[in-house]
């Protein structure tokens, strides 16, 4: 068989694992994505958590999987359809199985198909041959005895059967790293790396079993004709040093930038919901570098508390979910009419109401656009990947600071625990962000809302002599800041502070592919990029005439939107909900009325669903 084996060359590869929670899936996608970051390749993956995390093991709610895309350049999406899926029960096989091509290869723990794993499953079958012909399966099975190899592989190792069991997640790992030709080193740093000093055995034991599974490859063949090689084809121009990253960790990072830049401390006032929680779990760990976290009680003590920080003089933030928006809508107006920095930080997932907590969507735009009382504009700012993660929240405090205002950083379940290789970059060169102090030559005539010429209000940090004074959420006078009930006054401060937002500068927004001469623009904002860009590159290689224009800044819209609107002859606005983005555009550009379209799944795009629709309007 050894003669027969071929390497096959590919531009991208999608492997899917999947198992219960708590089997370890998205430390083995981890450890896969770094190998392959490592080498160059482009990566993106896709977190498919169970919205039933607490669900009887071996059960259909509990699985969960974990998808990712490895490409020779970028990887824009983590694929439609898997390559190879791994499934370490037939729970994990039933429920994962829709996403296979008819040419992969499915990989199963042939040891945790007995007859009451496959009656947990809802199988008839009694054994693993029977399951596989129930589903109907054509496609190779690899039926690896992976639970009892792990515990022949750690016999001697002294670990207690339960622990043994945790490390099946490698076994599959090392048999997928054998199908791609991947080299096992990085992982064995990665595990070095991750359990050091006193945890050394576990990471020990670890590699043991990534090299068993590796072996067990390389000696069967894995039952397969092929291994494949996904060669970096990266530009010099794009080389430096890379981590893997995934976007709340991103977003976490871009924060401590900003602080830093700036010369202030953070502080994130949070309560945990998911999927925003990492992003508080992430910055408590660098209380080294002058961070300050605080768990707090409630979603309204977590915006509150970060507004007085604010009024301290700090870089402040608060992160949370929908649900957490409507909770922390007062503090955000008071935010706004007390005109002082912060940002808000809204992780995106299924609703309404509690919804489908680990799920993604894109429902919240007109929520964070209009969802207070009162005339209260504040700026939106959607980042688009898991990477672009770190710079969005780099710019929402650097436009947070430098216009004294609130600034809603918008992200979502896919992009927020999604992951793709992240360029470490030189904050020297970033842009500075200039804090808008009051100036000491205002030391005795200077009131509360007393402005520059930008509208933005000077900023007194409470300590500093001469500069003492109050704000709240009654109205103030323009000219003392004492508190106003005059309507000519209440008046000028709501244009005032509209006026402050609408004098943001932010970057013309991009037209991509076919820009000159597009039949159909596709119109997106945020996580939802990579597919609708992939999307567009597929059409494009059919011969159509597409482009892409994407959002990143919403509120206020690049100068340019309105001609970028207006320049094609149909125009399309696909996003995760019922048509938010597409009815705020309809409201700020005259005469525009675009096609439509909307998923509300709690899964990322289909990217041949995207085409199939494009294609529909393109030939009406």
């Amino acid at each position: 068989m050894a003669d027969n084996l071929k390497v096959e060359e590919l531009d991208q590869v999608v492997v899917r694992f999947s198992g219960d929670s708590g089997d370890g899936m998205q430390l083995a996608v981890n450890i896969f994505s770094t190998i392959s970051a490592t080498v160059g390749n482009g990566i993106c993956t896709f977190p498919d958590y169970p919205a039933d995390i607490r669900a009887p093991q071996g059960s259909l709610t509990g699985v969960s999987g974990f998808q990712v895309s490895i490409a020779a350049d970028k990887a824009f999406t983590p694929g439609d359809l898997c390559d190879v899926l791994v499934a370490m029960n037939p729970a994990a096989l039933k429920t994962q199985y829709k996403f296979c091509k008819p040419t992969s290869s499915i990989i199963i723990d042939v040891d945790s198909f007995k007859k009451a794993d496959l009656e947990k499953a809802q199988f008839e079958a009694t054994d693993a041959a029977g399951a596989i012909a129930e589903m109907g399966i054509k496609q190779d099975v690899i039926q690896v005895p992976v639970t009892s190899m792990v515990k022949d592989v750690l016999a001697d190792s002294g670990m207690d059967p339960k622990a043994m069991l945790k490390c099946r997640n490698m076994l599959a790992l090392g048999l997928v790293c054998y199908i791609f030709n991947r080299d096992l080193s990085i992982a064995e740093k990665f595990l070095r790396d991750k359990f050091s000093g006193k945890k050394a055995a576990i990471a020990e034991n670890n590699i043991k079993v990534i090299h068993a599974g590796y072996d067990f490859g390389a000696n069967t063949h894995a039952s397969v004709s092929h291994t494949y090689n996904v060669v970096s084809k990266q530009t010099p121009a794009k080389k430096g040093r890379y981590m893997d990253i995934n976007g709340n960790k991103a977003t976490a990072y871009g924060l401590i930038a900003a602080a830093e830049k700036a010369g202030l401390r953070l502080y994130l006032g949070s309560y945990p919901i998911t999927p925003a929680t990492d992003v508080l779990h992430e910055l408590s760990k660098h209380k080294s570098l002058g961070v300050t976290t605080v768990q707090c009680e409630d979603e309204i003590a977590g915006c509150a508390s970060a507004l007085g920080a604010s009024f301290a003089g700090a870089l402040a933030a608060t992160s949370t979910s929908g649900p957490g928006i409507c909770l922390k809508s007062e503090a955000m107006n008071l935010a706004v009419i007390m005109e002082l920095p912060l940002v808000v930080i809204d992780v995106q997932r299924g609703g309404p109401a509690t919804g489908l907590p680990t799920k993604s969507e894109q429902t919240d735009l007109l929520q964070c656009l209009f969802g207070r009382n009162g005339e209260t504009p504040m700026p939106v700012i959607a980042a688009t990947s898991p990477a672009d993660c770190f710079d969005s929240a780099y710019a929402a405090c650097k436009m947070a600071l430098e216009h004294m205002t609130p600034v809603v950083f918008m992200s979502d379940a896919y992009i927020a625990n999604g992951s793709e290789a992240f360029k470490l970059p030189n904050l020297a060169e970033f842009p500075a962000i200039n804090v808008p102090y009051v100036p000491e030559s205002l030391k005795g005539t200077w009131t509360p809302y007393q402005r520059d010429d930008r509208d933005v209000r000077y900023w007194a940090v409470p300590g500093r002599e001469g500069f003492a004074h109050i704000l709240g959420g009654l109205e103030k006078d323009n000219k003392t800041g004492a508190i106003s009930t005059n309507p000519e006054n209440h008046d000028l401060m709501t244009r005032l502070r509209q006026s402050k937002i609408d004098k943001i500068p932010v970057p013309d927004v991009e037209v991509e592919g076919d820009k000159d001469n597009a039949d159909l623009l596709i119109v997106g904002f945020g996580g939802t990029y990579g597919h609708l860009h992939a999307a567009m590159d597929e059409m494009r290689a059919a011969g159509k005439k597409v482009a892409l224009a994407h959002f990143k800044y919403i509120r206020p819209l690049p100068k340019n939107t309105a001609e970028v609107m207006k320049k094609y002859p149909k125009v399309v606005v696909a996003e995760q909900n019922m048509g938010q983005l597409a009815g705020y555009l309809r409201m700020k550009v005259d005469g525009f009325v675009p096609y439509q379209f909307n998923q509300v799944k709690g899964q990322p795009f289909v990217v041949n669903e995207l085409v199939n629709s494009f294609n529909e309007i393109i030939s009406k």
